[in-house]
């Protein structure tokens, strides 16, 4: 069957464009600002070159002036109820789709991505992402009690989803009474002005959302600003880099959706014909332009022929032209910058031994058209296998058993999504948790919905947009606003106690892998307690400590995949072996710290009830069936982070490393712990706990030393998962600049905490540290 052109009329958009004179200035405090005519660039529509408009470059002024009106807005919109809220969302959405083919066109226009694409996707998606969100602010305070919003939020969006980004970013931020300064991507300006008149029609009232258009000088004004409480951004590893490193010690709150390198697991008993579709949304969908995009095919080697023979067939019939004509299947890559990039990593491809094939058919002569490519003949190590080339190009590569496909799809730096295709659910369903990816499709693929949550784990970024779990990416507890804790007046009360006949010298050895070491150094330092007197000698740790303990850590991996009852038992256990002892470690406490034994034994009851709460937690943390509108399911599970550091706090030796390791045991993570250096001998006491309670050797290692340098080397270190840091500021600053190395999740606590409140010191904010989520949608059925 042959296809003609289907054109969808671009006259309407550009109706609008010139009602503008051609000329877009910033949306700030609700009111238009014209840009200098000096400060402004021009944004071109990709398929024919020609220039749609010219859009203001933010600066400072811009820049300030955005964020001075949020800060204004805040205290009303966030005193507003819920239900007020709750309306002004509805009131966007309804706008939404009362602008949906506009929106759409301009999208196209303004993108290259297919109209199609555009108006059967993005726009529903949009309209969808405010209702849903006009739910959540109905219910914000019933389903978040205790938790404010965090205040003014920067959010930087790229230009591959230009509007739904926006979307996945405000309404959240919206709905939990947050303001928002939003800078689209420089290449894709304009249907964020046209959300602007949206906004405007729809009352939303000034400075609450405020529309900054720039380039990334733009964007680093808004991620240095200090009175900005969040970033949100989507785009590249690298910029998610320097925004890390930016906002290192700023108490910042970060949601970081970076690149993607996913993979697309094929196995021999799956519906051929159905992969053929799959990999077509997969990869050509948006012409690759997808950080999700399932660019790494993973074919079982037994259909790899079959398989890519159907696909080669396939690639012949789609069809490539104008993003406007409703009977294409792809559209124009979005800049020329963005174009060359794709043709020299096919380049490099070619030269490093894969074959290349690409359709018969030629690209349009006019615009920026790349044609679909598949890359066979690949290793795992090449650079089109490993480096995000965001265009239309496939890497096919085969395996042979299911550890293999788990092994090769994990063979990347990224973890942003997945896709499974098997007619065999068991063998689907157990390789999905398998894979280190936010999101995993089986036998789908690039499927979205406002109430799952998408987001990645390693250098794919973290933190989630969308459903409960992207609320709680904008909202703070409100404990945090109380004056912070006072050192209880009867902690050096009877402080001394008295030492009964000659002390014998104690050096205590490292933790790790279930076993007391000596450290590399095979230095000590003396501890002193009361009166300066010496109480023992501790280890002085070095990065060859931290090193045997992060392999030591990564060798427990099995703690991860125990039942949530059996961690319980081992929790349960720590809890009736610590009370037992009471006394003794209450002892260790008083000593060290020179607190009053009343205090000290306070010390120790609380953290037997804490393990306690931890051990209940632990087969109760559970995770959700998400509503999405699919025949199907999407199951959100909690997974632990992997190998998790901890710089324990410094004022509540035993408790507050406890409040920290037992969420983190109880999740499934292994831990790297530093000890308080102030006061590490309670903590060198808690070995004997651990290794008589029959905790796995690896899965809690404690390294004493210098916190400082303990801190820096377990933040920098490319095989800890995730961080976290009880301190002062700049102790704060100096892991999370460390961590920009791959992207590994934080939590920089920096405000002194009452660890004997069952609020500040426990509960399910700990828990969400603890763990990520990975959404699995299974459709089925017709």
């Amino acid at each position: 069957m042959e296809y003609g052109p289907a054109p969808e009329s671009p006259v309407l958009a550009q109706r609008w464009i010139e009602d503008h004179g051609g000329r877009f200035g910033f949306f700030i405090d609700g009111a238009w600002l014209p840009a200098e005519p000096e400060a402004t660039f021009e944004t071109i529509d990709p398929s024919d070159g020609s220039v749609l408009a010219r859009v203001g470059q933010g600066g400072e002024a811009q820049v300030d002036a955005a964020v001075r009106a949020a800060t204004q807005a805040f205290p009303s919109w966030s005193g507003l109820t819920g239900h007020d809220r709750a309306r002004h969302l509805y009131a966007i959405a309804r706008g939404i789709q009362k602008q949906a083919r506009l929106l759409a066109v301009v999208e196209s226009l303004d993108n290259g991505k297919p109209i199609r694409e555009s108006r059967d996707i993005d726009i529903p998606l949009v309209a969808r992402h405010f209702y849903h969100h006009a739910g959540w602010a109905q219910l914000c305070e019933r389903e978040f009690p205790g938790h404010r919003p965090l205040g003014v939020v920067a959010q930087i969006v790229p230009w591959n989803f230009p509007l739904l980004m926006l979307a996945w970013k405000i309404a959240p931020a919206l709905a939990a009474g947050n303001t928002v300064i939003l800078k689209p991507a420089e290449y894709t300006p304009l249907t964020a002005l046209l959300f602007a008149e949206i906004v405007e029609r729809a009352g939303l009232p000034p400075g609450v959302v405020n529309i900054v258009t720039g380039d990334g000088d733009t964007g680093r004004l808004l991620v240095a600003h200090p009175a900005v409480q969040k970033i949100a951004f989507t785009g590249s590893t690298e910029v998610g880099r320097f925004i890390r490193r930016t906002t290192a010690g700023s108490g910042k709150r970060l949601t970081l959706e970076l690149g993607g390198k996913s993979p697309f697991l094929v196995f021999d008993d799956a519906d051929l014909d159905s992969v053929v579709e799959g990999v077509v949304d997969a990869i050509w969908f948006n012409q690759g332009q997808v950080c999700c995009a399932g660019s790494r095919l993973l074919i079982q080697e037994s259909v790899a022929d079959t398989l890519l023979t159907k696909l080669r067939a396939r690639m012949e019939a789609l069809r490539m032209g104008s993003p406007l004509d409703k009977a294409v299947d792809m559209g124009a890559i979005v800049a020329p910058v963005q174009l060359d990039r794709i043709r020299d990593l096919v380049t490099r491809g070619r030269a490093e031994g894969a074959s290349v094939w690409q359709p018969s058919w030629a690209c349009p002569n006019e615009g920026l058209f790349y044609p679909p490519t598949l890359c066979t003949d690949v290793s795992p190590s090449s650079t089109i296998a490993q480096v995000e080339i965001f265009g239309p190009v496939l890497v096919a590569m085969t395996f042979r058993t299911p550890d293999e496909a788990v092994a090769l799809a994990n063979n990347t730096t990224y973890g942003l999504a997945a896709s499974v295709w098997s007619e065999n659910i068991s063998l689907a369903l157990d390789i999905a948790p398998r894979i280190k990816a936010g999101v995993v499709w089986v036998n789908a693929s690039n499927l979205f919905d406002a109430a799952s949550g998408f987001g990645g784990y390693r250098e794919s970024g973290f933190g989630r947009e969308g459903g409960r779990e992207g609320m709680w990416e904008y909202l703070h507890p409100n404990w945090d606003l109380e004056e912070a804790p006072a050192v209880a007046a009867d902690d050096r009360e009877d402080a001394a106690v008295p030492v009964q006949g000659g002390r014998i010298d104690r050096t205590y050895k490292q933790y790790i892998g279930g076993r007391q070491v000596r450290p590399d150094s095979g230095y000590a330092h003396a501890v002193t307690g009361v009166n300066e007197e010496v109480i023992a000698h501790v280890a002085d740790g070095n990065r060859k400590d931290i090193r045997n303990a992060v392999e030591a850590a990564h060798a427990a991996a099995g703690w991860g995949r125990r039942s949530g009852h059996e961690r319980a038992q081992i929790l349960y256990y720590l809890a009736e072996n610590l009370d037992q002892r009471r006394e003794e470690y209450a002892r260790h406490v008083s000593l060290a710290t020179g607190w009053s034994t009343t205090r000290a034994a306070r010390e120790i009851e609380a953290i037997v009830a804490r393990f306690f709460t931890y051990a209940a937690w632990a087969d109760k943390h559970d995770g959700a069936v998400h509503d999405v509108p699919l025949r199907g399911i999407t199951i959100a599970m909690h997974e632990p982070i992997g190998v998790v550091g901890v710089l324990a706090p410094e004022a509540s030796p035993l408790l507050g490393l406890v409040s920290a390791i037992a969420p983190l045991v109880a999740s499934g993570n292994t831990v790297v712990a530093v000890p308080s250096a102030r006061y590490p001998t309670p903590a060198c006491e808690l070995a004997t706990l651990l290794h008589a309670s029959d905790v796995p050797g690896g899965v809690v290692n404690l390294v004493t030393g210098d916190r400082t340098v303990l801190g820096e080397v377990l933040a920098g270190h490319l095989d800890v998962d995730g961080l976290w840091y009880f301190g002062d500021s700049d102790g704060a600053r100096a892991v999370e600049f460390a961590s920009a190395g791959n992207l590994k999740r934080t939590w920089t606590v920096t405000r002194r905490r009452d660890w004997l409140d069952s609020v500040q010191g426990e509960g399910p904010e700990y828990l969400r540290q603890a763990s990520q989520v990975k959404n699995v949608w299974i459709p089925y059925g017709a």
